[in-house]
C-alpha cells in the first residue's frame, strides 16, 4: 500500500501554534492593554489659561501642534486647526479632538 502525500498546506497547519485554552489569547490582549493605559492626568491652571488664550486667537489657517489624551494613551498631532465650540471640539486634519482632553498646543 503507497502512501498518500500531504500537501503542503495540510503538512503546515499541523506544526501551527493551537489555543489550549479557548480565550485565553484575547483575554492576554485585554490585560496587556489595560496594563499599558496610562491615567490622563490634570493640568495646571495657568496652562489652562495660556491654552485658552491660543484658542480664543486662533485664525482660520493656524497651524497647531497638540498634545491630547485618547483611550488611556497621550498622542500628538499637527496640522491646521479648526475650533468647533458648539461641539466643544478641535479638528486637525480631519480628527475631532475634545477640549477637556487636550493636554498642551503650541503655533506650528
Amino acid at each position: 500500500m503507497e502512501r498518500v502525500k500531504m500537501s503542503r498546506a495540510d503538512r503546515a497547519k499541523q506544526f501551527a501554534p493551537f489555543d489550549a485554552l479557548k480565550g485565553l489569547h484575547d483575554a492576554l490582549k485585554v490585560k496587556e492593554y489595560e496594563h499599558e493605559r496610562i491615567a490622563k492626568g490634570d493640568i495646571t491652571e495657568e496652562k489652562a489659561i495660556e491654552m485658552s488664550r491660543l484658542l480664543i486667537n486662533l485664525e482660520k489657517d493656524d497651524n497647531l501642534y497638540v498634545e491630547y489624551y485618547s483611550d488611556g494613551q497621550i498622542l500628538s498631532l499637527s496640522g491646521k486647526a479648526v475650533l468647533e465650540i458648539e461641539k466643544n471640539v478641535l479638528k486637525i486634519n480631519n480628527t475631532s479632538i475634545n477640549l477637556d482632553d487636550i493636554l498642551d498646543i503650541k503655533n506650528n
